[in-house]
């Protein structure tokens, strides 16, 4: 009954905005927008949409439950674990769907980060550097750090054929396009996307073994070399590409596509629920 209830409620929320279309007004133009936020959005969009599933979403997870999870698939996996409390916390949490034999399964799990503030010191004529005497600023390496969590959550969905991980990056250290920005005295500066100074997008590229950005990777990719088959996880990675600000609107139809595949995959699994929800 209760679980009646939210849909109910959801419903008549999606329709007061319209569905996922209206779910942003002039928020959308904000730029303290949180993926968090939106990964709630994409949990009520879901539980409107397959009404017969149950969705839960977290914020993280522990990494005694990863090497559980190693350790199920092999013995010799999942041992090492120094501090009991240790976990992992992406930016947008853990979206789970509970499948017919009542277990948990990862739907969607959405990182979003942003790295240089050149084109916005730029627009206001701010000057950087020791002396502040830059227009530009020396790209940093705390993006790296996102790179934990993808290997944790792969770590996680190992006997997994899909892999729901999406990162979506703005700023001037993820450019794809060179542009041009001017100065309030009129100069122009040029930001070169092929900068080693300022593009960071090669070191996360790793997470998706070099296929391209902005597009959905969640189905796993199987690779033959030899006699031997791989399972790629690959990371869908997602860059405005001209320093701008992300919509979230864009970004929560993104999200939506990334959850959907996910449960496509996962449809075998879920069959009897979908099918009952059908009759």
């Amino acid at each position: 009954m209760a679980h009646r209830n939210q849909i109910e409620r959801l419903t008549h929320q999606h329709k007061e905005s319209n569905g996922v279309i209206g779910i942003f007004g002039e928020d959308a133009k904000l730029h303290d927008w949180a993926v968090g936020k939106l990964a709630h959005q994409v949990m009520q969009h879901l539980a409107i949409e397959f009404p017969q599933l149950s969705f839960r979403h977290r914020i993280g997870i522990k990494k005694e439950e990863i090497n559980k999870a190693l350790n199920k698939i092999d013995p010799e996996l999942g041992q090492t674990l120094f501090v009991p409390n240790a976990s992992i916390i992406p930016d947008g949490g853990i979206l789970e769907v509970k499948d017919d034999n009542g277990k948990w399964r990862i739907v969607l799990v959405s990182e979003a980060k942003h790295q240089g503030n050149d084109i916005e010191n730029i627009k206001k004529g701010v000057r950087v550097g020791k002396h502040n005497d830059q227009d530009l600023m020396a790209a940093g390496n705390a993006i790296e750090r996102s790179h934990k969590n993808i290997s944790e959550i792969a770590n996680l969905m190992l006997s997994e054929s899909y892999f729901p991980y999406v990162l979506f990056l703005e700023g001037s250290n993820f450019l794809t396009e060179t542009i041009s920005v001017q100065r309030p005295d009129g100069r122009v500066v040029t930001l070169a996307y092929h900068s080693g100074m300022l593009n960071r997008l090669d070191r996360l590229t790793s997470a998706n073994y070099g296929m391209p950005i902005n597009m959905n990777l969640c189905k796993n990719k199987f690779v033959q070399h030899k006699d031997k088959t791989i399972m790629l996880q690959a990371t869908s990675i997602y860059t405005q590409g001209n320093g701008e600000r992300w919509n979230p609107q864009k970004m929560l139809e993104i999200m939506i596509d990334i959850a959907r595949t996910s449960l496509q995959v996962l449809g075998s699994e879920l069959f009897e629920q979908l099918t009952k929800a059908n009759k």
